[in-house]
């Protein structure tokens, strides 16, 4: 399985995560992930994280985000109703993510946008076929027949 570009930057942000941490948080991650995260980052991506600045505002990538929740609730957290409590936020946030997927590429709302698309479009075709109807039709006489009419009308005249 290839590892997309996207999860190697944020393998990339997660080791300089381990490597602000304190060695206490850090060796409780066991050695083969930490070398794991070392070894399949992206080697030309930094992202700068700031020990200041809380990590909601650092514009992690969410995979980072995730990874760091998972490193939390696996290796950080040892209360158990702290984990309980964690758990129980991941599973509703999963929930709104899923419902949100079901109604966005849910099979009636793809079929009825999809009518209203067709619909709206068969109104405009409408209008444009009323405005045509509608419109002035100039008859202009071809080329030839004007000249004969200008030419008949120079001899009588004369």
């Amino acid at each position: 399985m290839e590892i997309s570009q996207s999860q190697k930057q944020a393998y990339s942000e997660i080791d300089e995560f381990l490597d602000l941490i304190t060695e206490e948080e850090k060796n409780q991650i066991p050695i083969k992930l930490r070398e794991f995260f070392k070894r399949e980052k992206d080697p030309n991506y930094h992202k700068g994280i700031d020990p200041n600045i809380p990590i909601k505002d650092q514009n992690l990538k969410s995979e980072t985000i995730a990874l760091i929740a998972l490193l939390n609730l696996q290796y950080w957290c040892k209360d158990e109703e702290e984990k309980e409590r964690l758990k129980q936020i991941y599973a509703n946030n999963e929930k709104k993510y899923q419902e949100e997927i079901r109604e966005k590429y849910s099979p009636d709302n793809i079929f009825n946008n999809k009518k209203q698309s067709l619909v709206e479009t068969e109104k405009c075709i409408e209008e444009e076929i009323k405005n045509e109807e509608n419109k002035m039709v100039v008859y202009k006489e071809p080329l030839i027949k004007r000249l004969f009419d200008k030419l008949l009308k120079i001899f009588r005249f004369k």
